[in-house]
């Protein structure tokens, strides 16, 4: 999944659907304690349910966020 940000906006798109999903490359694998056993998660951290987002989102982004979402 890839985030777009807008001024008032964050929506998310599923990289499935583009027309190149090899182009994006995950920065995170989520929610992997229920992946099934022959799926191989690989070239990114991996969490099996969330993460921290203040640990691994860069500040901007974070900042970019909560002005969006108006939580501060």
């Amino acid at each position: 999944m890839v985030r777009l940000w807008g001024p008032a906006a964050l929506r998310f798109v599923r990289v499935a659907t583009l027309d190149d999903p090899t182009a994006l490359r995950p920065d995170v694998h989520i929610f992997t304690r229920t992946r099934l056993p022959w799926v191989e998660v690989t070239g990114a951290p991996q969490f099996e349910v969330y993460y921290d987002m203040p640990t691994l989102w860069p500040a901007e982004s974070l900042a970019r966020r909560r002005a969006i979402l108006g939580d501060g």
